[in-house]
């Protein structure tokens, strides 16, 4: 028996919520492919689905009043329609938090998720 992928242990978790948690982190999932299709997904920290794409993008974490996507260099990140409404006292991350009932603005994220893959791709590739 092999081991689960990352991208099965995320619909598991999505599943497992079976809320509007999981349709939310569903949704911002379905966006964070849509905007690049050679985004991959990661399973880290016993339990955060990451996306990457060279380098990380963001983390999807689930609490019990918001679904937080935490962008890893958010701060140098235009964000001009303000999606970004938490963490914003960091030098590096930046998040958004989304609140039960909350609708994000699918073309404004989809622009954050690219805008973070570009920047990712200017920086020199980190060796391994």
């Amino acid at each position: 028996m092999t081991a689960p992928t990352p991208s099965e242990l995320i619909d598991g978790r999505i599943a497992a919520l079976s809320d509007w948690r999981g349709e939310t982190l569903a949704r911002c999932r379905a966006l964070i492919l849509e905007a690049d299709p050679d985004i991959t997904e990661d399973w880290k920290w016993r339990g955060v689905p990451v996306w990457y794409r060279d380098g990380m993008i963001c983390t999807g974490e689930t609490y019990k009043a918001v679904v937080k996507l935490t962008f890893a260099k958010g701060a140098a990140l235009p964000d001009p329609t303000g999606l970004f409404n938490a963490s914003l006292e960091g030098n590096v991350r930046r998040a958004i938090d989304i609140p039960e009932g909350a609708v994000i603005d699918a073309d404004a994220f989809k622009a954050l998720v690219r805008a973070a893959i570009a920047l990712n791709q200017s920086k020199p590739a980190k060796k391994k």
